[in-house]
């Protein structure tokens, strides 16, 4: 999606967490390593016209601890969480809010019905929304539905490279409309 943008014109600012994909051409990449890390570098590239949040950012992080957790003490059960920020819904209520914020969702089932619950509990503009209870993940083609205030726009099935340059189409001319 960033390359697609970025092939559309768009100044793009890619906050990517540790994965193996390569840098698109055109696209500004900073790369973190944790949630927190990545709420920060979101707020460092506003301003901006649109923000795709399309990452699965941990809810959760294990919270740091003074001393080592034995297995004899309770083991995974005795290891204390901390949530993560909600990145999407922070900056969906941010003063720096861009003109079109969109999440999205993977899903395994009641795809429409979760993304529109993601889409009411986030405050964010679009959610995109895939069933990922197939062979999405790793896969050469996806379906998409964008669920938006206005109602829900389901895509045919595609090869993944065709919906990153549709969907930079589609936030293209929305935001020039």
């Amino acid at each position: 999606i960033a390359g697609a943008l970025a092939a559309l014109g768009a100044d793009v600012t890619l906050v990517a967490g540790p994965v193996a994909l390569a840098t698109p051409p055109g696209v500004r990449r900073v790369d973190v390593e944790t949630a927190r890390e990545m709420a920060e570098a979101v707020d460092a590239a506003l301003p901006a016209d649109a923000a795709v949040m399309v990452a699965a950012v941990a809810d959760w992080r294990a919270e740091a601890t003074g001393q080592k957790i034995k297995k004899d003490k309770g083991g995974l059960e005795a290891l204390p969480l901390i949530e993560n920020p909600d990145i999407l819904a922070g900056l969906s209520k941010s003063p720096k809010r861009p003109g079109l914020v969109i999440g999205f969702a993977a899903e395994t089932e009641k795809v429409v019905e979760h993304a529109q619950a993601k889409l009411a509990r986030k405050g964010c503009d679009w959610i995109v929304a895939n069933d990922v209870s197939g062979d999405v993940m790793g896969g050469a083609r996806n379906r998409i539905h964008i669920v938006s205030a206005g109602g829900v726009e389901d895509w045919p099935d595609m090869e993944k490279d065709a919906v990153a340059r549709r969907l930079a189409q589609r936030i293209a001319d929305e935001l020039t409309d």
